[in-house]
Parts: structure tokens; sequence; C-alpha cells
């Protein structure tokens, strides 16, 4: 089977669409960090979500009656960061998805790379982004394993949750809409590409 400059065009905008679709389902949800509580009742644990968002009601209690850390201002610094990577990674996918449409109906090589390179920075932001609330997570378990001690820590079972899963779908679809697109770069017809660069 030929691969044709069309055909790949068009599986570069599903990618798209869908890495899109994946970061803003992300984004809007509560289900990046889930937590099974134990010590009250172990055949039936409390099971509570948290998502990029969210603070809860102990964390808040806690900073105001003890003041923050440095832990804890480390880690609200890394929220704000989070918080500004992957919803500029998700407005940028809107442009890139505009850019990617205009250069692939110009079929212009120049636009096409510029295209793809769009899309690989924006997986690079939402790469970021997602490893840096993995590393947030860690803090914040290590900072409850501080206040409550390792035997109760014992009975809280933490995992990160499909919110998660969905944004690395996300990264992903973005590398390969990058890819596609550069691979689309090498499929522009030849008689395209001498009429581009005839006036030059």
């Amino acid at each position: 089977m030929k691969i044709t400059f069309g055909f790949v065009v068009v599986c570069g905008g599903l990618t798209g669409v869908l890495s899109f679709s994946c970061l803003a389902l992300a984004i809007g949800t509560e289900y990046w960090y889930i937590i099974e509580d134990q010590r009250t009742n172990h055949t039936n644990p409390e099971r509570s979500n948290s998502g990029l968002w969210g603070v809860t009601e102990d964390e808040k209690s806690n900073s105001e009656d003890t003041g923050y850390s440095e832990s804890e201002r480390q880690m609200e610094i890394m929220h704000c960061v989070i918080a500004i990577l992957l919803p500029l990674s998700l407005v940028m996918l809107v442009f890139g998805g505009i850019c990617g449409l205009v250069s692939s109906l110009a079929r212009s090589r120049a636009l096409l790379i510029g295209s793809a390179s769009y899309f690989l920075l924006c997986s690079l932001l939402t790469l970021s982004g997602v490893s840096l609330y993995i590393r947030y997570s860690q803090k914040a378990l290590e900072e409850t394993e501080r206040r409550m001690g390792r035997e109760q820590m014992a009975q809280v079972h933490t995992s990160f949750g499909w919110s998660m899963g969905m944004a690395w779908i996300s990264f992903l679809l973005e590398v390969m809409t990058g890819l596609l697109l550069l691979l689309a770069v090498k499929l522009v017809p030849l008689t395209q590409y001498e009429d581009s660069v005839a006036p030059i």
C-alpha cells in the first residue's frame, strides 16, 4: 500500500484532535490521584480522588494552623507551574491545529516543518506538566507521611488515576502528530515543491 500525502495529513489531523480531547479531559477531571484510606475500615476503605485544582480541607487547615514550611512553599510553586503549563499546552494545541490545517492545504514544506515543530513543542510542555505533577504528588506524600507517621501511612494506599493516563496519551498523540507532519513534508509532490521554489 502506497502512503500518500493526503492519508498522512488526515492521520495527523485525527491524532491532533484526539490529543486535544485527551488533554482537555485530563485537565477538566478530578482523577489524577486516588487515595484509599483503610485506617477506619479495612474491608471497605474510604476512597477519595483529586485533580489539578483541588486542595483538601486537611491541607488548608494545616497551612492555617502552622504556616507554610519550606517543603509546602516548594509544592505551592510547583502547583502554580503545573496550572500554567498544562492549560498553556491545551491552548497551543488549538493554534497548532490551525497551523497544521493551513500548511497542509498550502502543501508548503516550510509551513509543515513549522507546524510539526510546534506540535513537538506542545508535547514538551505536556510532558513537563505531567512530570512535575508526579514530583508534586511525591512531595505531598512525603509531607503527609512526615505529619502522620509511617505506621498510619502504611494503611493509606495511593495511586495515579485515569486522568493522568489521559494526559500521557495526549503527550504521545502530540508527538505522533508532529512526526506525521514531518513525514508529510517528504510526501509533498515534487512538482508542488518545484513550483514553490521556482520564483527564488
